[in-house]
């Protein structure tokens, strides 16, 4: 854990031109698929079980299920792994998913500075910016700057965490309930959990932002 990403890549995903990156892994796909190595349709399914089928969905319904069950907030945050299990979802690097909360004075941060180590199973694909070296580097000393680049400004006496994933541990932010949601259905909570807050770079909807 350190206590200190620089989203310049955050609005890259929503553009239409490719990275280089993106144009690299484009042409091996190409390769291995004209060389009889790959499936192209087979491919296509697994993004699009990622996106869609796994996480972050299955995110929102963990956290809105531990803002209206108190027992279950208290085992997610004792052992996320197994919390997690109860809604079908396996961690594939095993028994380290932890789940951090965040609190009136504390807001926690979620960053891999090695690499771009992700709790895919639950938050889906990682967003681009998320593994750019600007993020990375910025997450862990300047935590507040980088909040404000995502539009996200804390009360100056809020203590920031920034959590370092590794390849053995991942991590996923509890965020706060937001107001007036009393009485709300675990699948209308679940409406208003974001990726983002679930990695710590911005909030969870408010009640007004849903239908």
């Amino acid at each position: 854990m350190t206590d200190g990403g620089d989203h310049g890549d955050h609005h890259e995903e929503h553009g239409s031109e490719l990275s280089e990156m993106q144009l690299r892994v484009r042409a091996l796909e190409t390769v291995l698929a004209e060389k009889g190595y790959l499936d192209p349709a087979a491919l296509d399914l697994m993004i699009e079980a990622y996106e869609t089928r796994i996480g972050p969905h299955n995110g929102a319904r963990v956290v809105a299920r531990a803002w209206i069950d108190a027992a279950f907030r208290s085992a997610l945050i004792e052992d996320a792994t197994k919390a997690v299990q109860s809604f079908g979802l396996i961690n594939r690097v095993g028994d380290h998913l932890i789940a951090v909360e965040n609190t009136p004075t504390l807001h926690n941060m979620i960053v891999c500075t090695l690499c771009s180590c992700y709790p895919w199973e639950v938050l889906g694909l990682p967003p681009v910016w998320y593994k750019s070296a600007p993020y990375r580097s910025r997450a862990v000393n300047d935590p507040r700057g980088v909040l404000a680049d995502f539009g996200l400004t804390l009360a100056p006496d809020t203590q920031i965490r920034v959590w370092d994933s590794t390849a053995e541990t991942r991590f996923i932010v509890l965020p706060m309930r937001p107001a007036g949601t009393d009485g709300w259905s675990e699948e209308k909570l679940a409406a208003l959990v974001t990726r983002d807050c679930m990695i710590g770079t911005g909030l969870p909807k408010q009640p007004n932002e849903v239908a």
